[in-house]
């Protein structure tokens, strides 16, 4: 099985720079918490009592000719109607235990998945003015829990590298939003993982960031009225069981409703698109084919994922920041 619920602990080992708030507030039980889910045949699920799944298939018509992906996208357009179809139903159903299930990306095929770049005060001297707002596109083919990352065989790659992200996920359509209006625009938010291909020099981030299998979602999306300041939530991940990346959303340097008023002025956010907030460097290592990785928003369920391909072992020590891609002998960019 490759989610679990993480038991209740403090925020020990939680990595912060000086100005990084560590307090966390306590969310709403877990009984009221909305997690959506996919699992088996693009079944839509929540998680009732922490450990069950209630199948709440039905409450959506024409599910299989519509397809997975808008299938999401009419649940968060509608979520004042169907949260209350789903309340019925959570009502009426035990469900099935959560560890009897095959868990998929809570998203299928977002019409868009984007990424800032590094976004994080993760080191002395950095503050949220050393950030420009940017942004690049991954790939919108995402790998679901238990399912697998591929690695190719890049010869300019120095190592490979999974970035657990706290991600939004956009509930309506939004174009040149203001910035204290923004946070009306998102619907809830998930972990991603962001494999990055260090090393190479190129014009764009297709090859270093937009590989097909390099974004990975999941458990589920949690929707946003279960986690009430998006700016202070633990995030955590493992590489082969152990601890890698653990850090405070607080370290944000752009605030999401930043982040979506500075996009929303050159491209329309519709609902379903996902939006990766950046990373905190530290914590990052290696990761090759055979590694299990793994991420966690504190105490909202953990997601497993496979590593596979056909690249070499890589295990270089490489810190986005204090590494820098050299160019090719010769000159110019990376060949691939």
């Amino acid at each position: 099985m490759s989610v679990k619920v993480a038991p209740r602990a403090g925020a020990g080992g939680l990595t912060t720079p000086g100005a990084c708030r560590n307090d966390r507030r306590n969310f709403l039980g877990e009984e009221r918490k909305v997690k959506i889910l996919r699992f088996n045949d693009d079944r839509i699920g929540v998680i009732k009592n922490g450990d069950r799944v209630v199948d709440v298939s039905d409450a959506v018509s024409a599910r299989k000719a519509k397809g997975p992906q808008r299938v999401m996208e009419e649940i968060i357009e509608g979520w004042r109607k169907y949260r209350r179809r789903f309340e019925k139903i959570l009502a009426a159903q035990e469900g099935v235990p959560l560890s009897g299930v095959e868990l998929r990306s809570p998203l299928a095929r977002p019409g868009k998945f984007l990424a800032a770049f590094s976004n994080y005060i993760d080191r002395p001297g950095r503050t949220a003015d050393n950030f420009p707002n940017e942004y690049f596109y991954k790939s919108p083919d995402l790998v679901g829990p238990g399912e697998a990352v591929e690695l190719r065989d890049i010869p300019a790659c120095v190592v490979y590298q999974p970035e657990a992200e706290f991600t939004f996920v956009i509930g309506k359509t939004a174009e040149n939003v203001p910035e204290n209006k923004a946070l009306d625009y998102v619907f809830g938010y998930v972990p991603t993982f962001d494999i990055s291909t260090r090393g190479l020099l190129r014009r764009t981030q297709f090859v270093g960031k937009g590989q097909g299998s390099h974004g990975c979602c999941g458990p589920w999306i949690i929707t946003k009225d279960e986690i009430p300041d998006p700016h202070n939530v633990v995030v955590k991940s493992w590489t082969n069981g152990e601890p890698r990346q653990n850090y405070n959303t607080g370290a944000m340097a752009h605030k999401i409703s930043n982040q979506i008023a500075w996009l929303s002025k050159f491209v329309r956010l519709s609902p379903g698109d996902i939006v990766a907030t950046g990373t905190f460097h530290e914590g990052l290592k290696p990761v090759n084919s055979g590694d299990t990785i793994e991420i966690e928003f504190e105490n909202m369920g953990r997601a497993k994922f496979l590593v596979k391909g056909n690249s070499p072992r890589k295990d270089v020590d490489w810190l986005p920041g204090r590494d820098q891609p050299k160019p090719p002998e010769g000159g110019g960019m990376h060949r691939v």
